[in-house]
């Protein structure tokens, strides 16, 4: 067998328990023969899920952790002082190991990305931020960024982190000139908070970018840009609303095939289902950090840490082009 690409896999703190976490990773090895998982946390209940689960034991490694960094920790705090934590250790192994090639963790954000800069930060350093991908209207995707890493912003920064979204659009998409747009109540360029007027200004005669103007949030998942900038606290509304406004209205159309008797409506729900699965798009990816990084939702099944996972080995295999030769 080929040296194996290994991915590091933080099993503990998300809502579903380690165990889909587990199952998740060793879906992904059914998928993906280059791949190799290691896996952070409770060592017994790792490997009590793994001898109820067929899978090539050569392919997984299993690193017992004995603390766990929750939601209710400081981040930062939890980060210096849980050393011997799940996601610590993950991270730790991530900046050391040569063979790891990235990380998944489906636990807390803050800590996720306050590890991510002190343990793998990018040579050139940057404010890491977190970024969704979501489907659009006239085909491909938008990278909406920043999605809850950073809730207070100043206007450079969101320039920073359409920068990163823009480099990211080009090379995992092939984008010759992303779209940049910038996430506001209206269209008008006069419109916006400060911090939004601010940055409108320093992206449209400063920046460099592809600037196309203000995006309202109705025509977040539109297609008229490749890469919609706003602060953490604005983007995570737009990304958790657009998602779980997709839901209501599949979840409506099973109701209604259900009541009519209508089986054929299925397929109008199975084709909404594909696209707005947002699951299937793997999970937020850490922009600024100096390997693939990836957060899962908390919420995630086994099916989205598969499709993270093939996210992460593709994010990779590209790694000169997501995060430079020099951050090797």
């Amino acid at each position: 067998m080929s040296k194996l690409l290994k991915i590091a896999i933080d099993v503990m703190g998300s809502d579903n328990g380690p165990e889909t976490l587990i199952e998740g990773a060793v879906k992904a090895l059914g998928e993906n023969e280059e791949l190799g998982v290691v896996l952070f946390g409770d060592g017994s209940v790792i490997n009590q899920k793994l001898s109820e689960l067929e899978h090539e034991a050569d392919r997984v490694e299993v690193v017992p952790a004995s603390e766990v960094i929750t939601n209710y920790d400081n981040p930062m705090e939890a980060i210096f002082r849980k050393t011997d934590s799940s996601l610590v250790k993950a991270l730790t192994a991530l900046a050391e190991r040569d063979d790891m090639i990235g990380l998944i963790n489906a636990g807390s954000t803050g800590a996720l990305l306050a590890g991510s800069l002190r343990y793998v930060p990018a040579k050139v350093l940057k404010r890491p931020a977190l970024a969704a991908i979501l489907p659009a209207q006239k085909g491909g995707y938008t990278c909406l960024v920043d999605t809850g890493a950073n809730i207070d912003c100043t206007a450079s920064q969101l320039v920073e982190f359409a920068h990163m979204g823009s480099d990211f659009m080009k090379e995992y998409y092939g984008l010759g000139n992303p779209r940049v747009g910038l996430l506001s109540n209206g269209a008008e360029e006069t419109k916006g908070n400060k911090l939004v007027k601010e940055t409108h200004a320093l992206l449209k005669k400063e920046s460099g970018l592809n600037f196309v103007g203000n995006i309202e949030g109705s025509n977040a998942l539109s297609g008229d840009c490749d890469v919609l900038v706003a602060d953490g606290f604005a983007g995570n509304q737009v990304f958790k609303n657009s998602e779980g406004i997709a839901r209501r209205i599949i979840t409506d159309i099973v109701r209604y095939a259900k009541t009519n008797n209508n089986p054929e409506i299925m397929k109008l729900v199975s084709y909404l289902m594909s696209i707005y699965d947002f699951s299937s798009l793997g999970g937020g990816i850490v922009l600024g950090a100096g390997k693939p990084i990836i957060k899962a939702r908390g919420s995630a099944n086994a099916d989205s840490i598969k499709n993270t996972s093939a996210m992460l080995l593709n994010m990779a295999k590209n790694r000169d082009l997501f995060y430079g030769k020099d951050n090797r």
